[in-house]
């Protein structure tokens, strides 16, 4: 016969436990360090984010005039450009840049004429305020200036420049903070370091740099650099 067990020997050998009222209570065996360490890995992962379902892009406002515009000749649309060009010179600003076209001098004389009076133009009733201006005009007046320039003819861009000093100047001093005389400045330094690189008599570009810091209502639109010139042209006057 096996030997009888006594009360405590018992609970040890069936993995059961003693409480302290006498009870015999279960007691589960350890578990392996291998079962341990998978345990603790699983929960430091972190769950998979869930991959957004990507949403199906709604056709543009546009997308039926696309549509439309594709079943028509292309005679017909150009005559639909030409017509809303004629019709609002920022149309026509657009499109001259956007597909570089380049007029002749004469005429490229005329709209730069219309832009410095786009991009200079505000309303009287916002005198002392940040009034908004065209931005896009001056673009293309720097434009136009630069093409003027680099088709030869430098001297039809200088009494350009003037008049865009004498509009811009009464700008900048009729606006609160003068906001637009980056874009000023900006059109006349295509002027004046192209005069700078010339090789004009030296009393004409005396009289433009003379004639345009007079023209300046403020006294510093692109005053260094005209002072600059106007220097370089004294001294070789004075050769």
């Amino acid at each position: 016969m096996p030997p009888a067990l006594d009360a405590v020997e018992l609970p040890r050998r069936a993995g059961l436990s003693v409480d302290d009222s006498g009870r015999a209570v279960r007691v589960d065996p350890p578990l392996p360090k291998a079962t341990t360490r998978g345990i603790e890995a699983m929960s430091r992962r972190q769950p998979k984010p869930r991959r957004a379902v990507p949403s199906r892009k709604r056709p543009g406002p546009a997308a039926a005039l696309r549509q439309a515009l594709a079943r028509r000749k292309k005679a017909e649309l150009v005559d639909v450009l030409v017509e809303l060009a004629e019709g609002d010179r920022g149309v026509l600003r657009q499109l001259t840049a956007r597909f570089d076209v380049a007029p002749a001098p004469d005429e490229l004389v005329a709209a730069t004429r219309r832009a410095i009076a786009d991009a200079t133009d505000f309303d009287e009733r916002d005198i002392n305020r940040n009034f908004d201006y065209d931005d896009e005009a001056y673009g293309e007046v720097k434009r136009n200036l630069g093409r003027l320039i680099a088709s030869g003819q430098l001297r039809l861009a200088m009494p350009l420049a003037l008049d865009l000093m004498k509009r811009g100047s009464y700008q900048v001093e009729m606006s609160d903070e003068g906001l637009m005389t980056e874009d000023i400045e900006g059109c006349l330094g295509v002027v004046i370091e192209a005069v700078t690189k010339c090789d004009l008599p030296a009393d004409e570009i005396l009289a433009l740099c003379s004639a345009m810091l007079a023209t300046d209502r403020l006294g510093f639109i692109a005053r260094e650099p005209l002072e600059a010139l106007r220097r370089r042209a004294q001294a070789a006057r004075a050769r």
